[in-house]
């Protein structure tokens, strides 16, 4: 007797990769677990302005780099002006450039964002220690008294930073603070000071997202780093933490836009918060990340319908080993409602009944005169089949005749197999009367009914096509139902007297 251990390892691992490789597509790609879901998006645009003086000009802009935000659709429109996209150790930015530019200018900036969900601020690196900022001779005492006072009511770096931002924004400022603010911005003096206790910490420039809100601004946030982590400080108005609705568009705490050839430069900035679909945001973000090399969506347009189509017929297969294997239904062939379901798919379920039951029924009248002939059995079925062709042409023209739009798509279902389906039953009415005729037809028809509903659930078509580890599974509960060998359901009915004894 064979140990039934590896087949069992087999199947264990089968159902575990499957699983696993579903559940990495679902995190990893951000592909949505059910259809139909909804994601939300930003529109931003970013206009550039300033005054050009004749002479050749050169526009470098920060763009947007946020862990919390991925960039789905970026692009420019700068008329007349040649443009750049890099990506090096100052960050991204963009940059225009022309011969020659005089007068108003106007360069534009657009792209869509979508939410990650990943709020924290992870530093790549430990950053080395700053410089200590020098001070000017009329601030240094100010600085360092000030800096002496917090310190010592701090215990960490973090504590530090609070206490410092605390003070800024206080109700009753010491006259030190107020001396310092006087000469220098909230954020520019936080950095400042932090910097000279050794503390690394930087000016980024955040925009607060809003629906339908035009010509906003960057506003100056300082990042202070502590256990691995950027944790973000508004020196101006004394709040810590991430607001939910903040994009950080620039984190080099360098200039943000920077114009030579020009004047009174500025830039204002507009969104718009928009709704898409879950699947399509993953599938354009993947595609972003040339992630989509070994994926079905590569495929052109037909050949992706035709594998929605095929690799339905796996879900179809476990309903017919179940329903056979375990409840015992008998069918006319053994895979034959599975071809019977994707064509209801196609149909409709009641156009498709209706359809199977006229075409059976008109074809086992003409086989069974076919049956008089005496014909050899490839003759008898190459009739068959013309006749079922005969069968669905006529049925098709009469739907047309009457209007009944449904009828058309009778030319689905599959003219091979129901001449085989046909031969069959008339052979089975010949041999076991017209009894096992509609068990078995009907069985077929309740068989490829309960396959059809189960291919047709939208949420079974989407996992389906983009999660092709489930089939993984669905292999492992097949061969598991091959290894049943007990009772079928229907035929516990014979031990019925002994259950009333």
């Amino acid at each position: 007797m064979h140990s039934k251990k590896p087949f069992y390892i087999l199947v264990a691992l089968l159902f575990i990769a499957g699983i696993s490789a579903s559940i990495y597509r679902g995190i990893e790609h951000n592909v949505p677990f059910l259809p139909g879901q909804q994601v939300q998006s930003w529109a931003v645009d970013a206009k550039v302005s300033f005054q050009a003086i004749g002479e050749a000009a050169e526009v470098t802009f920060s763009l947007p780099s946020d862990p919390a935000f991925e960039i789905l659709v970026e692009n420019a429109t700068s008329p007349g002006y040649g443009l750049t996209i890099a990506d090096d150790e100052t960050g991204r930015h963009a940059t225009w450039s022309t011969r020659s530019a005089l007068g108003q200018q106007d360069l534009y900036y657009k792209v869509t964002l979508v939410p990650t969900g990943r709020n924290k601020l992870t530093a790549e690196q430990t950053p080395q220690a700053p410089l200590p900022y020098s001070w000017p001779a009329t601030e240094r005492a100010a600085a360092e008294q000030v800096m002496e006072d917090i310190w010592a009511r701090s215990a960490s770096n973090l504590s530090f930073a609070q206490q410092l931002n605390k003070a800024f924004n206080g109700s009753e400022r010491s006259q030190n603070i107020e001396l310092l603010l006087s000469a220098s911005s909230p954020a520019n003096l936080f950095v400042n000071m932090l910097n000279s206790k050794g503390i690394p910490a930087r000016k980024v420039s955040g925009l607060f997202l809003e629906d339908q809100r035009r010509r906003q601004q960057l506003i100056t946030f300082v990042e202070v780093f502590h256990n691995g982590n950027w944790v973000l400080f508004n020196p101006a108005d004394g709040t810590q933490g991430r607001p939910d609705n903040l994009l950080i568009w620039d984190r080099t705490g360098k200039s943000t836009l920077d114009v030579v050839g020009g004047v009174n430069s500025q830039v204002n900035f507009s969104m718009l918060q928009d709704t898409r679909s879950a699947l399509a945001t993953s599938l354009d973000l993947m595609k972003n990340q040339n992630a989509l090399d070994f994926s079905l969506y590569q495929l052109p347009l037909e050949e992706q319908s035709l594998f929605k189509g095929i690799l339905l017929i796996p879900i179809g297969v476990l309903m017919v080993v179940f329903l056979r294997v375990i409840i015992g239904i008998k069918t006319s062939g053994t895979f034959m409602p599975v071809l019977i379901a994707l064509a209801f798919i196609q149909t409709t379920l009641l156009t498709g009944l209706v359809g199977f039951l006229l075409i059976v029924s008109f074809g086992l009248m003409i086989r069974s005169y076919l049956s008089d002939l005496n014909l050899l059995l490839i003759s008898r079925i190459s009739a068959v089949i013309i006749v079922v062709i005969g069968i669905i042409g006529l049925f098709t023209l009469l739907s047309y005749k009457f209007g009944l739009s449904e009828g058309l798509t009778i030319t689905f279902f599959p003219m091979i197999i129901l001449a085989w389906t046909i031969e069959r039953m008339s052979i089975l009415w010949e041999e076991e009367g017209a009894k096992e005729v509609i068990v078995q037809g009907g069985g077929s028809l309740f068989v490829a009914t309960l396959a059809y509903l189960a291919m047709s659930a939208s949420w079974v078509q989407h996992w389906v096509f983009n999660f092709l580890g489930i089939h993984l599974v669905i292999l492992a509960m097949v061969l598991l139902l091959g290894q049943y060998t007990g009772y079928k359901l229907l035929e516990l009915r014979r031990f019925r007297p002994l259950a009333g004894e």
